[in-house]
């Protein structure tokens, strides 16, 4: 339908909070359809644009927000709608001086603080399940070194001059109905690792100066948002709300939907999800999930790939954001401690970890002596035959007595799970050699219960793939714990090398972790369409990946990283011609191996979704078209002219 240009008035304010210029229409004049046409090329950059128009034609009166913000059932105050307020257009050539809201404006600066008190405030715990007991202690543990660490850094790389933000953190595996228990078993040999990369996260966002809102109930979560205004109005208008970022997680997620319903759309670009092991594009993406058979009960989610953080570096399509790993240098009492050349302490507090694994401690047992932590509380005597009765076992410690244990030990084993925890790297930073088991076959989600369902086809080529990528010998020996040969030839090596000094890379240090994160906070804006990279183009090589390999494998190769965010700049032919590539043909297609160039054909197909965008994926017979930066040695997630 046509549609006048004429203005018939502008609204500066909707409900006096939101600032926006908006147009109201009449049908247009014969002549004039060309100023409401939209580029050529809108179906590449904004691919959900004209199903967002559709969509208007038939919902705009189900709320009368749109109205309110000049929306008056033309075509043309759709598309200004869908550029000036949510993003999924691009703007109209004569709109382009119409102000976005300058909502930071007038925030006050965010400052280190002094001391740990209001963050202490913060965490109280408000029912007798003591949720935030375990952090607490844990920030307390470490405080000193948070906060020295946050002074070196602003020495470093000024931390001056920044806006205070608002960030709501809902932590859902800490409530009640997620059903996790980790608070409660936080003492009784319960996984941490949750509980420690929350307190991590936690405490880098409030000593970078931030204003923090913590929960971790469901019913507070509801009082929080009832109290934001507009935030179930279909209208997705953020300039009215009262936060600019939300940190939670998967479960988290689900009951943030439940409450917002309709009025999710306005939140999900301020989203940041933890999820410990990934999600890939094609698990994420909704309709190509279902088209291909990838549902799970944690996918699905349709969030920009890089909005979930990780705990570690899993997949170049997510965030990093990471952990601290504690290192005894601030206690003490740990100087005296003299390490034993014949003692190994094992990596499994649940017997069911030690099931089936006699003949692997028994050949351990040849050359150390073997130590335990495992939690023998309510268990059945006939499970604990699991433990051969030479190893010493010392039950649950605190985090100091660990710390002590480390220090004597010369060796920490892997027993095979858990996968990707913490502890392998608080040895390695208390001088142990980390024992990694090797899988072969790798444990994907096609051939191992813990991974199915989880949304991610990535292959676990050990206990702990950080440590085998990016730590190496003599720190970490990678072993098949089957082939006996090869674990009396490993262990020899290690009682017979020199003692190693504690190591820890930079990006697991309380200072590296404040660099990342302000990085993120500062630079990453999911809400802007299409959504713009912080990394500089210096930074970035194009390579094309030969046949049937991934962006993630050629870059690694490199000695680089897939970047995600420059898949844009490479989805074209121009970028091609500067490589001395000619395609035959050109066409465009959604899937997670586009951009690529059929090895055979010389057909170039290019990406239509950048929601799939992928470093991750590959075909048979396609070259991917790769980004691939550079990075920091220790810090993965930052390229080199990042800083």
């Amino acid at each position: 339908m046509a549609c006048n240009l004429q203005m018939l008035a502008t609204v500066s304010s909707f409900e006096n909070k939101c600032f926006l210029s908006v147009l109201f229409f009449e049908e247009l004049l014969q002549g004039e359809a060309e100023k409401c046409s939209l580029p050529d090329d809108h179906k590449y950059t904004y691919p959900h644009c004209l199903g967002k128009v559709d969509w208007m034609k038939g919902h705009w009166k189900s709320d009368k927000c749109y109205s309110n913000l000049g929306v008056d059932g033309s075509v043309c105050s759709f598309i200004i709608y869908l550029s000036e307020v949510e993003n999924w257009c691009p703007k109209f050539p004569w709109r382009l001086n119409v102000s976005e809201s300058q909502h930071l404006q007038n925030r006050n600066e965010a400052i280190i603080p002094e001391n740990a008190a209001a963050l202490m405030n913060l965490l109280t715990d408000s029912n007798s399940r003591k949720p935030y007991a375990w952090i607490r202690h844990r920030i307390q543990q470490i405080w000193p070194k948070w906060k020295q660490s946050a002074i070196d850094l602003n020495s470093k790389s000024s931390l001056k001059g920044r806006k205070q933000k608002n960030i709501l953190i809902h932590i859902g595996a800490l409530t009640k109905q997620s059903g996790f228990k980790f608070a409660e078993t936080a003492d009784k040999g319960g996984p941490l690792g949750e509980l420690l990369q929350w307190s991590d996260i936690i405490t880098s966002l409030y000593l970078l100066g931030h204003k923090l809102t913590i929960t971790s109930e469901v019913e507070e979560l509801r009082k929080i948002l009832s109290k934001f205004p507009d935030a179930k109005i279909q209208c997705q208008v953020r300039s009215s709300l009262p936060v600019d970022v939300i940190f939670t997680d998967i479960v988290g997620l689900k009951q943030f939907k439940q409450y917002v319903g309709h009025g999710y759309g306005k939140f999900s670009c301020l989203l940041r999800v933890i999820d410990s092991f990934g999600t890939e594009p094609s698990f994420n993406h909704d309709q190509y999930a279902k088209a291909h058979k990838m549902m799970t009960t944690w996918g699905r989610q349709n969030l920009i790939p890089q909005q979930f953080f990780n705990m570690f570096p899993h997949t170049p399509d997510n965030s990093f954001i990471g952990f601290v790993v504690e290192t005894p240098d601030n206690i003490s009492s740990l100087n005296r401690v003299v390490r034993k050349e014949d003692q190994a302490l094992v990596y499994g507090k649940h017997l069911s970890m030690w099931k089936g694994k006699k003949q692997y401690l028994d050949i351990i047992h040849e050359f150390f002596e073997i130590h335990s932590t495992f939690y023998a509380g309510g268990v059945k005597n006939e499970d604990k035959q699991e433990v051969p009765s030479y190893v010493i076992n010392h039950g649950i410690l605190s985090p100091g007595e660990i710390q002590k244990l480390l220090r004597e030990s010369k060796i920490f084993v892997g027993l095979g799970f858990p996968y990707e925890g913490p502890a392998p790297l608080e040895a390695i930073a208390a001088g142990c050699v980390f024992l990694n088991p090797k899988f072969s076959p790798p444990h994907t989600s096609q051939n191992t219960k813990f991974f199915k369902g989880k949304p991610t086809l990535r292959e676990v080529t050990s206990q702990h793939p950080y440590a085998e990528v990016y730590i190496h010998e003599p720190y970490v020996y990678t072993v098949d714990i089957n082939n006996l040969e090869e674990l009396r030839t490993a262990l020899r090596k290690i009682k017979q090398q020199s003692q190693v000094e504690p190591y820890l890379p930079y990006e697991y240090s309380e200072e590296g972790m404040l660099q990342r994160v302000n990085i993120f906070l500062e630079k990453q804006d999911f809400c802007r369409v299409p959504v713009e990279s912080f990394v500089p183009d210096q930074a970035v090589q194009t390579i094309i990946a030969d046949t049937g390999k991934s962006c993630k494998d050629v870059c690694h190769n490199r000695g680089l990283i897939c970047e995600p965010s420059h898949f844009t700049k490479v989805n074209n032919k121009d970028k091609l011609k500067q490589m001395n590539v000619e395609c035959t043909k050109s066409q465009h297609s959604g899937d997670i191996f586009y951009p690529s160039l059929h090895e055979d054909s010389g057909t170039c197909t290019f990406q239509t979704d950048p929601m799939l965008f992928s470093c991750v994926g590959s075909q048979e017979g396609q070259r991917r078209i790769c980004p691939c930066r550079n990075y920091i040695k220790g810090q993965i997630a930052v390229c080199e002219q990042c800083l």
